[in-house]
C-alpha cells in the first residue's frame, strides 16, 4: 500500500498497547494514523503483552487503510526492548516519547537500522516522529527534527510539557500556547511535518476549538487520545467548502487582475497579493490531495 504522505496525514491517534478492544475501535476511527502506545497508556506489567501483539496488529490496522505506528519508551529505560519486539510489526512509523536531545534520534535511528538488516526490511524505510515533551527538549526542536533523515515528522506534547513548565492545565490551551507555536515554526524550518499535541479533556466542543486553533496557526496534523475526537481533527485538518470557494475566488480575481497588468487584486475588501495568492492555490492543492487520498 503506498503511504499517505505526511502532510496528508491529518489525525494521529494514540491507541492503548495491551487493549484489543481499543485496538479495534481505534481501527474504525477513521484515523490517518494509529499508534500503538507503549508508554503511559500500558502499564509496565503489561508491555510484554502489548510487545507481542505488534506481529499481527499493524498488518490489521493497514488492512483497514491507516498507517501503522507504535510509540516505544526512550532507549535510556525500556525502549530497546520495546524496539526489538515492534519491529517483527514492521510498523510504518516509529514514534519515541520524552526525546529532548538530538542524540536520542540518531541512536533511535541506529538500532532501527540494525532491525531492518536482520529482518530483511529495507534500510530506511521505518520513519521517525520524535515527541517533545519538555522545556529542553522544545529549544532543541530544530535539531531534533534534523537529527537523521528517517524523521518525517514532531509531535508535541499536552500533559508532560505542562508539567515539565510548571503550568496549570486548562480546557483553553493557555498554557501552551508558546510550546505549541514554537514548535510549528520549527518543524516548518527543518520541513518536516508538525503534528500538534491531543486535546486530553473529553468534550467535543473543546476538541474542535483547540483543533481549528491549532489549525489557524498553520499546523494540518493533530494527535488524539479519543476515537470520537478523530473525525473533529480530520475535519478541523481539511480545506472546508467555504474555504475551497474563498481559495477560488481568490485565486481567479488575482490572476485576472494580473491579466490587466495590475500588481494586485480586491476580494471583498481585502487586498490580495502574491503571498494571499499562493496561500490560496496551496489550499486548493491539498484539497484537492486530500480529495485523491
Amino acid at each position: 500500500m503506498t503511504r499517505r504522505p505526511p502532510q496528508l496525514r491529518r489525525s494521529w491517534l494514540f491507541v492503548p498497547g495491551a487493549d484489543r478492544s481499543a485496538h479495534d475501535a481505534a481501527a474504525a476511527s477513521g484515523a490517518d494514523v494509529l499508534i500503538q502506545e507503549l508508554e503511559d497508556f500500558t502499564p509496565p506489567e503489561r508491555r510484554p503483552e502489548a510487545r507481542r501483539l505488534a506481529v499481527t496488529l499493524y498488518d490489521a490496522w493497514r488492512k483497514r487503510g491507516a498507517l501503522a505506528a507504535v510509540r516505544i519508551n526512550p532507549l535510556e529505560t525500556c525502549g530497546r526492548e520495546d524496539l526489538e519486539a515492534v519491529m517483527r510489526g514492521r510498523p510504518d512509523i516509529l514514534l519515541m516519547s520524552k526525546v529532548a536531545e538530538p542524540a536520542q534520534v540518531k541512536a533511535l535511528a541506529e538500532a532501527i537500522g540494525q532491525h531492518e538488516r536482520g529482518l530483511g526490511i529495507a534500510r530506511g524505510s521505518i520513519e521517525l516522529v520524535p515527541n517533545i515533551e519538555s522545556a529542553r527538549g522544545l529549544i532543541q526542536a530544530y535539531a531534533i527534527a534534523t537529527a537523521d533523515p528517517r524523521v518525517t515528522g514532531v509531535c508535541g506534547s499536552t500533559e508532560d510539557m505542562a508539567v515539565d513548565l510548571g503550568a496549570t492545565r486548562t480546557r483553553e490551551g493557555r498554557e501552551l500556547a508558546y510550546a505549541r507555536q514554537r514548535l510549528h515554526v520549527d518543524c516548518v524550518a527543518a520541513k518536516v511535518l508538525s503534528i500538534d499535541c491531543p486535546y486530553t479533556f473529553a468534550d467535543d466542543e473543546g476538541c474542535i476549538a483547540d483543533a481549528r486553533w491549532a489549525h489557524g496557526l498553520g499546523y494540518v496534523a493533530k494527535s488524539a487520545v479519543k476515537p470520537e475526537h478523530v473525525p473533529l481533527v480530520n475535519t478541523a485538518m481539511t480545506p472546508s467548502e467555504a474555504e475551497i470557494i474563498d481559495a477560488q475566488r481568490i485565486v481567479r480575481a488575482f490572476e485576472e487582475a494580473r491579466a490587466q497588468g495590475l500588481d494586485r487584486a480586491a476580494v471583498d475588501g481585502k487586498l490580495v497579493e502574491v503571498p494571499v495568492y499562493l496561500n490560496a492555490q496551496r489550499l486548493l492543492q491539498r484539497a484537492a490531495a486530500l480529495g485523491a487520498a
